[in-house]
């Protein structure tokens, strides 16, 4: 099971458009609303997520992922629960994948020290000693980073690549994805 963290502000698109390619995928992924199961996004559209942060099995996940957006990521940042998971990922190697601002979060935490990583422009200085790449999408070991809305498709395929290998470029020629 993959975890989906949906804060208040989030940025809809980076939450959807990667959720709709992990679905297509058959993987499982559930979205977490951190203070409760409705949850608008930073463009007032309302999702009402699947389960809340109490219902989350922590005995049976395989990583998590964190959609931008703002204040969606400054709500993600703050809220103890999610930043328990993220160290948790980091010591088991589990996955963790952030789009957008979001990647700022393992970034202040130093988890992207050394690690090739992406971010929405204008945040890179919070990727604390990453080696900031120009892709859409970067890759290193558990970590997936990604630079915003328009790689969700992107972002969602190498996690989807990243769970089940061979599946990724797959889904996105299915979707008819112009970089597919």
């Amino acid at each position: 099971m993959i975890y989906m963290f949906l804060a208040e502000g989030f940025e809809e698109t980076e939450a959807i458009g990667c959720l709709d390619v992990l679905r297509r995928a058959k993987i499982k992924v559930q979205t977490v609303g951190i203070s409760s199961k409705c949850v608008t996004g930073s463009h007032n559209i309302t999702v009402i997520a699947d389960i809340t942060k109490d219902e989350m099995q922590l005995d049976e996940f395989d990583g998590i992922i964190l959609p931008g957006g703002m204040p969606g990521t400054s709500y993600l940042e703050n809220d103890r629960d999610v930043i328990n998971m993220i160290k948790y990922c980091a010591a088991n190697k589990k996955l963790i994948a952030a789009i957008c601002a979001a990647p700022l979060i393992p970034g202040k935490m130093g988890l992207l020290k050394g690690r090739k990583a992406v971010c929405y422009p204008g945040f890179e200085d919070f990727l604390y000693d990453a080696k900031i790449t120009d892709e859409s999408v970067a890759r290193d070991e558990n970590f997936i980073t990604a630079k915003g809305a328009g790689a969700a498709m992107l972002f969602g395929a190498e996690i989807s690549e990243y769970i089940k290998p061979g599946t990724g470029e797959k889904i996105l020629k299915q979707m008819q994805h112009p970089k597919a």
